[in-house]
């Protein structure tokens, strides 16, 4: 992304402000939502807003064309999906000028956000500053529709769901703005969804890398690549409510709570596992495998390769419960290229993972996550580690007591988040 910038204004007095679909759901949250913005707009600061689609709007538009026709144009569906966030900018700019102050809504044509050609998981490429920056020049309050770009076709493009966020992020990065706040029906990051375990602490401050992985691995308050891009331009992230005043959580480097053993537990309940039985033990089997999944533009998450018996190996790997079929298919029309006896699959799996950047100087974390669950008699279907994540598979109709157990196993630790 490059920015060239031509405005007297101060950059550091811009706030990017994002809110999603449930802040804007109905007219009464869309007017709650307007009096926040016009708040910090008579403070002095000028502010970008970007807006999501109301709350089921988009879900809405895609049975709409599955009506029309179940299989679509990724284009078309495109064109389609970008009119829910311009009607939810529209209604805002409308709110805020019925409490008395000026505000724009743009779309992505008229900002010129500039991103790749892929239909339905379009990847930001360039931002233009010069419409938003006239526009704040002109103590417009800049409201901006989110999930979206154009591509070299002038065609419009979506990021993929809750890309707005990664919109948000990037226009806090070319226009140089102080923070990036993200409103959200929560009160920030918590430890683990306090939806299943209510003991859940809420995280003032966490770094970079601990919230990619935990976004990555389940969490889905704030999206993976906006968390990235945060990371890449430096952009420090608050993450709060917009439905109370609470302080939130700050996604930011150097994070006190990274040097904490855990700093929380993700869980994700829509995971699929494949297994390959009876692979023929030589090289290249694995590459032929995963090149295949790959152009089917199946992310793999977890593997695991067997020793082998007999000259032959098996091959697990987990994918996302919505992909099983695709990759059902496009294996078994490869079954003779690979060479395998059978394919198993299940589906009633969930993943759960701790997350925290002190493992590396902390001993014992593993051995804790397994003694919890074995306490409360959930078994380990696969493991995976990293530097900072140890993530396992378990049975869904466990989960949530998995998940209990091993948040009260590390309560000691997620209590010094107070002190941080």
């Amino acid at each position: 992304m490059s920015a060239n910038f031509s405005s007297t204004i101060s950059t550091k007095n811009i706030v990017v402000q994002k809110f999603g679909g449930t802040s804007v759901a109905n007219a009464e949250r869309i007017m709650h939502v307007a009096q926040r913005i016009v708040n910090t707009y008579r403070t002095g600061k000028q502010v970008v807003v970007v807006v999501s689609a109301q709350g089921g709007v988009t879900d809405a538009l895609l049975e709409k064309a599955r009506e029309i026709n179940p299989i679509a144009s990724k284009r078309e569906l495109d064109m389609l999906l970008c009119t829910g966030e311009q009607q939810a900018v529209a209604l805002m700019a409308m709110a805020i000028h019925k409490l008395g102050e000026p505000a724009v809504s743009l779309n992505a044509v008229q900002i010129g956000i500039q991103a790749s050609s892929i239909h339905g998981s379009a990847r930001i490429k360039k931002i233009q500053t010069e419409r938003i920056l006239a526009e704040l020049e002109k103590s417009n309050i800049v409201l901006v529709a989110g999930f979206q770009g154009v591509n070299h076709h002038n065609d419009l493009t979506t990021l993929g769901r809750g890309a707005s966020d990664t919109t948000a992020v990037a226009l806090a990065a070319v226009l140089g703005a102080g923070v990036c706040e993200k409103y959200t029906d929560v009160d920030g990051i918590y430890t683990v969804d306090p939806r299943v375990v209510p003991t859940a602490k809420l995280i003032p401050s966490i770094g970079y890398d601990v919230m990619l992985e935990m976004a990555s691995s389940g969490v889905k308050v704030v999206h993976d690549r906006a968390v990235e891009m945060a990371k890449k331009y430096s952009v420090n992230l608050l993450v709060r409510s917009s439905l109370t005043n609470a302080p939130g959580t700050w996604i930011k480097e150097d994070s006190g709570v990274e040097q904490l053993a855990v700093s929380g537990i993700a869980i994700d309940r829509n995971v699929g596992r494949v297994s390959i039985m009876g692979l023929l033990d030589r090289p290249g089997v694995a590459f032929n495998i995963f090149s295949l999944l790959a152009k089917a533009k199946i992310s793999v998450d977890i593997i695991l390769q067997s020793v082998g018996h007999s000259s032959t190996r098996d091959i697990s790997f987990t994918i996302h419960s919505q992909d099983l079929h695709s990759a059902i298919e496009v294996l078994e029309a490869n079954k003779e290229e690979i060479g395998f006896d059978m394919i198993t699959t299940d589906e009633h799996l969930a993943k759960i993972s701790i997350v925290g950047a002190g493992m590396a100087t902390n001993f014992g974390v593993a051995s804790a996550m397994f003694e919890a669950l074995y306490s409360c008699g959930v078994n380990i279907k696969m493991i995976s580690t990293s530097e900072i994540k140890i993530a396992v598979l378990v049975d869904e109709r466990q989960v949530t007591q998995a998940a209990k157990a091993v948040h009260d196993k590390f309560d000691d630790v997620f209590s010094g988040l107070e002190r941080v």
